[in-house]
Order: C-alpha cells, then structure tokens, then sequence
C-alpha cells in the first residue's frame, strides 16, 4: 500500500477525516476541560483542548502516527528520520515503535534532557545538532543520504498538518460553536490543520496564531505578507517547541486562513504557564501557554466571545524551570 497522502500536497478536510479514523487506535480523544477563574480574567468563555493529556504528552501523536501508520511497507522499509526539538520526536518515536521499524530523530543539542530521553525511550535514535534551522536540515540530509529513510518533516508535510487537524476537530465536535480558535504557532503544522478542520466545521470563526515575541518569523511574515525568516534564524525562547521557522506548505494555511498572529513576551509567557498550573491544577509547556498570555494581553479583543484554546503538550524539564 503506497501513502495515502503525497508529503508535500496541500491537504484537505477529507483527509483530515481519513486521518481521524488511522490514528483512532493509537492516541486519547482528550478532554476539553473549562475554567470560570480563566473565563472571569479574560472576559470570555473558553474552551481548552487538553493534548497535554494525549500519548507522548503533546498534539504531535497525531500528526506522527497518521504518517507512520499511513505509509506503505514499502516506503518503511529503511525506517523513519525527522527532526524536532522533542514533542514530534517522541511522537514518531512512539508511533515508529508501535508499528516496528526504526526510527532516528535529529535533535538540537539545547533540547530539553527531559525530550530526549523521552525519545530514547520509546526506542529511537537521537542524533544530536547545533541549534538553528539550517542544522537540522542539513544534518537530517546527511542522515537520510547514508540510510534511505523516509522523512517525516515535523509540520511541513501535508500527512503531519492532516493528522494535527483532527485535534481541532474534536475540540469543535465538542464544543459546536465558536467563535475563535487559538493555538500556538512555530512552524505552523498544528495552526495548519487547525485552519482545515476549523474552515470545513466553522467557516465563520476566526483562528488566531500565538507566537513568542522571541520567534516571531510568522508575525513578521505576517505582516509582510511573504515568508521573512532571518539568515541563520535561531530563536531564544522558552518556548522550545515554537522555534522552528515557518515553511511552505505551512504558509500556505497561515496566509490564506488566519486572521491574526498575535506574540507574547517571555515574562508573560512564564506567567500564563503557571497561572494554568495554579489555577487548573494541570500541567503544561511554555510552548503550550503563548495562547494564554496573549488572550490575557488582548482581553478587549476577545471580549465575550467563545473561543478554543488548544493547550498543545506538558512535556516540562521539572529540572530548569523559569523564575
């Protein structure tokens, strides 16, 4: 059986709904839990869609196994490579190990410990590079040139945006209306399948893209309306999982689907993440709180609205946190 999706199309709904029934064996349906402390501070009603609890910890089980599971025999063969600053490694890791192929995963040497022995232990490889995008790239290259692997790109694949797209979807068969969907944004594969599933089910809400202030090539290209990435774009943040730079395909969703890209600061995104600890009791990611912090940012924006906030992972090194 050949792969169901070609990696660089433009997906569609139809395969967001394919990928909804692949990956149904493998990962959570998680909850949509509700906060009156949060709805009182932003002055709206929200709605958070809690892939902190999914498999491996983040949305990326459902991008990783939807291309895992969704290639052929013979496309697996000489196993799986990509690379990630964790969420996505574990994620194939996890779905490479369930289907039993191998699998290499090209890490930043700044990563969280804690994501790479996360992979480690579902049994992929770890290849360590320097922190910036043009590393990865090379570096998995390199890899893909000696092995004969087939890459899985972390967002920028159209199997990776189908799978990521079935967590908006649950969030709005869960809810039934809302106004405004909101997730973060590095590379843009979850806001991608965020705008596919959100046009075909809500075709009048708004979605809205929270990045770091500290990587915002997606606000700047936003706003120029054109793909801006600095030469050797290495962002600082830490919101490790939002570091990636914006890619075509990606683009693709982001400048013909969303209304907004909205950044936040590193205080405020420290800030956000442990109002959520505090006031929910869950755990989540930096990564996962940017949404937060610009909803409380933008309060009058949002004012009295319904809106959906995709809370994308909890995978948290215990052992450096922020002050």
């Amino acid at each position: 059986m050949a792969s169901v999706l070609n990696a660089n199309a433009i997906a569609t709904y139809e395969n967001v709904i394919e990928a909804h029934e692949r990956i149904r064996p493998h990962v959570h349906r998680t909850p949509v839990l509700t906060s009156q402390y949060m709805n009182d501070l932003i002055g709206a009603e929200l709605f958070f869609k809690c892939e902190n609890f999914q498999k491996t910890g983040a949305f990326k089980a459902r991008g990783g196994c939807n291309s895992v599971f969704g290639l052929g025999n013979e496309d697996a063969k000489h196993g799986i490579a990509t690379h990630s600053s964790g969420n996505h490694g574990q994620a194939i890791a996890y779905a490479a190990a369930m289907r039993g192929i191998e699998a290499t995963v090209v890490m930043p040497n700044t990563a969280p410990q804690v994501k790479k022995d996360a992979v480690r232990g579902y049994g992929a490889n770890v290849v360590e590079c320097e922190p910036t995008a043009d590393a990865r790239d090379n570096v998995l290259s390199e890899l893909v040139t000696k092995t004969g692997a087939e890459v899985i790109h972390p967002y920028n694949d159209a199997r990776v945006i189908a799978g990521q797209g079935t967590c908006a979807k649950e969030l709005i068969e869960d809810t039934e209306q809302l106004d405004t969907v909101i997730t973060p944004v590095g590379g843009g594969g979850l806001i991608s399948g965020s705008c596919l599933a959100t046009k075909a089910l809500l075709p009048a809400a708004e979605i809205i893209a929270a990045e770091p202030e500290e990587a915002d090539d997606v606000y700047q290209s936003f706003k120029a309306g054109k793909i801006i990435i600095e030469p050797g774009y290495a962002p600082k943040t830490i919101a490790d999982g939002l570091k990636a730079p914006v890619k075509n395909l990606t683009w693709h969703f982001i400048s013909s689907y969303v209304g907004n890209v909205l950044i936040a600061s590193e205080q405020e995104i420290i800030n956000a993440m442990y109002l959520v600890w505090e006031r929910m009791k869950i755990i989540i990611e930096p990564s996962c709180a940017v949404p937060i912090a610009t909803l409380i940012a933008n309060k009058d924006r949002f004012s009295g609205k319904r809106i959906g906030v995709i809370l994308t992972g909890g995978n948290v090194d215990f052992k450096n946190l922020p002050k």
